[in-house]
């Protein structure tokens, strides 16, 4: 939380200046309402009408600042909640392909909605007022101090009362803001699978059970932000005894000074107004203290800053020249072993096939290759350079990849393909021939710029495939990996896609497939035939 504070220092010195003033202008109308009640004990008519419209126009002005300082803070705010989510977005980029996909996509979403939310709530919101708090003392101190030492002294002393109190609580808001974060995180998972059940529950159905588990995960996400708020609630009630204690006792000090003679009996009218703004402020800032500590758990997700990614631009590695190898490979994800003793080659511009039944590691083995997965034993050389010499960055910039379950973002078909860089026509309809996607663009309203819907939900499952191999051959990497990439195809369409890709003799091709009749295994340099779990692996 601090890092972003002293990040905005100057725009929040801007901000907070406006509610500074603005307390200033709260602590001046006081006094001002000090001169008129005492000129209405006077009887003096026109003094109390100069002093009330004077009242009149600093409350104008009052509140003219407060909406100004309404609207930087804001934008302030803005300003904060966008960089925590980048570096939140930093963060995620950070992690390893295995250290990703061990929490669920909904947790994330949790993290940059959800707990956004709250970090706005119970810190930057806090944060402000404990600002414009503190002014607010500091302001009411040096009235007081203008109309008499001792009202001073008596503010002084509730001001040290109430910074007491509260540290009394900190250390137990602090682990009831870890529960309520954790909660929150695992109720959006938990809402996130059960929605995406929704059809499946709705067609046996087990209406029943989605009301069930859903009114579950609803309270279980609601109870424990009901003992941090009510906890909270019963701290600022006990504090609030003090301050109405300390209260009465500047009140007592006031009164007697009045009789003495020693202040004016308008002050009697506000003075208790200030010693209220240094009781009730400082209780504020008590409250605000403990909402703050409650937020740290929703800063503990950020592991990597902007500045700190700030590093030099990734050093590009050779392109393959000769081979990749791979010499006495194992892997297993937790005590299931997936490869064992695995040892192959992949010769610069040959075309292979890896195919057996499901779960031998074909996927797994591209990961690997991707550097996605590094908890393996053996060796993976890329020439004669170990794969763990290099980040898994690095490695992919001379590989495309085109997954089992293709994503497309909910966009237009061109941004599908391109991800955003710049293609000359030419390229752009070579991807589309060789992948088998010319023909449906004239059946799509708006060709490439047709939005393929959320998950590419606008377009039927061999469309999909035809878009991520068209994304995969645009951008022209020396080494594509195909997970099953022509599974939803026809026939045709699957025979165009190969045999463009075989065709390719600067491209070195690695397929998985779990099937390859006769005639398709001539046609590769090699076909792999992995078995499940076994340390044999045959060469067909």
């Amino acid at each position: 939380m601090n890092y972003y504070m002293k990040k905005n220092w100057k725009k929040i010195a801007l901000a907070s200046s406006f509610g500074l003033i603005c307390e200033g202008m709260y602590v001046i109308l006081q006094l001002i309402l000090m001169q008129s009640f005492n000129a209405a004990i006077n009887l003096d008519f026109r003094e109390f009408l100069l002093w009330t419209a004077a009242e009149a126009g600093g409350y104008m002005l009052y509140l003219t600042l407060a909406a100004i300082g309404g609207i930087m803070e804001a934008r302030t705010i803005r300003v904060m909640n966008n960089q925590v989510r980048h570096d939140l977005y930093l963060s995620l980029l950070h992690k390893t392909h295995a250290a990703y996909h061990s929490q669920d996509t909904g947790e994330y979403i949790s993290w940059l909605t959800t707990n956004i939310k709250q970090i706005e709530h119970l810190a930057w919101t806090p944060f402000f007022s404990c600002i414009q708090q503190v002014g607010l003392i500091v302001w009411c101190i040096l009235a007081l101090f203008s109309l008499h030492w001792l009202m001073l002294a008596a503010g002084l002393v509730s001001a040290a009362v109430m910074l007491i109190v509260p540290k009394l609580f900190q250390k137990r808001m602090e682990r009831l803001g870890e529960t309520c974060a954790a909660a929150e995180a695992q109720g959006v998972s938990k809402l996130k699978d059960l929605l995406s059940g929704f059809d499946v529950l709705r067609a046996f159905g087990h209406a029943d059970r989605f009301l069930d588990q859903g009114d579950t995960v609803s309270d279980q996400m609601e109870k424990s932000n009901c003992r941090r708020s009510g906890t909270q609630s019963s701290i600022s009630c006990f504090t609030g005894f003090f301050s109405i204690f300390l209260q009465i006792f500047q009140q007592v000090v006031t009164v007697a000074l009045t009789f003495q003679g020693k202040i004016i009996l308008g002050a009697m009218a506000s003075a208790s107004n200030l010693t209220a703004g240094i009781v009730n402020g400082l209780r504020t800032i008590a409250n605000h203290r403990m909402s703050m500590a409650s937020a740290k758990p929703y800063f503990k997700n950020i592991t990597v800053h902007n500045v700190e990614a700030r590093n030099s631009p990734l050093e590009d590695i050779a392109p393959v020249s000769n081979a990749i190898t791979i010499e006495n490979l194992n892997f297993q994800y937790g005590e299931r072993p997936i490869l064992q003793s695995l040892s192959l080659q992949f010769q610069k511009g040959g075309k292979y096939a890896l195919t057996g039944p499901s779960g031998c590691g074909k996927s797994t083995l591209l990961k690997l290759l991707l550097g996605w997965l590094s908890d393996y034993s053996g060796v993976i050389r890329f020439d004669d350079t170990d794969a763990r010499n290099f980040t898994p960055e690095q490695l992919q910039q001379q590989m495309s990849y085109i997954e089992q379950d293709v994503f497309l973002f909910n966009s237009t078909i061109r941004d599908n393909i391109t991800l955003g860089e710049t293609f000359t026509d030419e390229q752009m309809e070579k991807a589309l021939r060789d992948s088998a996607l010319e023909g449906d663009l004239s059946f799509m309203p708006d060709g490439l710029d047709t939005i393929v819907g959320e998950e590419g939900g606008n377009l039927s499952g061999g469309q999909k495939q035809r878009v991520a191999i068209a994304r995969a051959l645009i951008h022209n990497r020396s080494i594509l990996l195909v997970d099953e990439g022509t599974s939803a195809l026809d026939q045709k369409n699957a025979d165009i896609v190969e045999k463009s890709l075989l065709a390719n003799q600067e491209l070195t091709l690695i397929l998985v497939s779990h099937h390859l009749t006769p005639e398709r295994k001539e046609q590769f340099t090699q076909v792999y035939e992995l078995q499940p779990a076994s340390p044999h692996l045959q060469s067909a």
